[in-house]
């Protein structure tokens, strides 16, 4: 257990107070241990320069990264014109220039859709900068992506149980994220 928190101590979580104190961390960081300092090259990411297979595979995996950086923002681009074109169709459908409350929602959703495509774009070109987990921008990712369902939930459709689940699912999130962000 000692050992699992140990590690842990290089996540932002622990910089933020959680499970070590900021002190601590820079302690950890300035620290003259030659193989911490070997563990620290190769762009964020942990690559062992005396294991060669180690570092080639890391540069496998930073290049698969990229390649969804690209493929992501591709995606939020054709998101971006099903944004468009949503809303050009239903201004231009009868009656002309007026909207529905199921077509404001459909567009609520459309472009909370693409702003949820932007947060996981910045997950992860995070990813390629830092080798800790960004736990507080992975869960406003996740909030963001329930508060879209909740906004375009058809409540006529749906029963009770699935709006408790989601609710559950809501007030956890938002306690997860309350204790990630905190100040001690």
């Amino acid at each position: 257990m000692r050992k699992l928190l140990g590690n842990l101590a290089t996540t932002k979580i622990a910089a933020r107070g959680l499970i070590g104190t900021v002190e601590e961390e820079e302690l950890r960081m300035s620290s003259k241990d030659p193989k911490v300092d070997q563990q620290r090259t190769g762009g964020g990411f942990n690559v062992y320069k005396s294991e060669p297979l180690m570092a080639n595979l890391q540069k496998v995996i930073q290049m698969a990264v990229k390649i969804l950086a690209v493929l992501m923002t591709a995606v939020i681009f054709w998101g971006l014109g099903d944004v468009v074109w949503l809303l050009y169709k239903q201004l231009k459908a009868a009656p002309f220039m007026l909207l529905n409350i199921h077509d404001i929602l459909e567009i609520f959703g459309a472009f909370l859709a693409v702003l949820i495509a932007i947060e996981i774009f910045i997950n992860i070109t995070l990813y390629l900068r830092d080798d800790v987990i960004h736990v507080e921008l992975v869960m406003a990712t996740a909030l963001m992506a329930i508060a879209r369902k909740v906004i375009i939930f058809d409540y006529a459709k749906i029963d009770a149980g699935y709006v408790y689940a989601t609710g559950a699912v809501i007030l956890s999130l938002s306690l997860g994220y309350w204790l990630v962000t905190r100040k001690h």
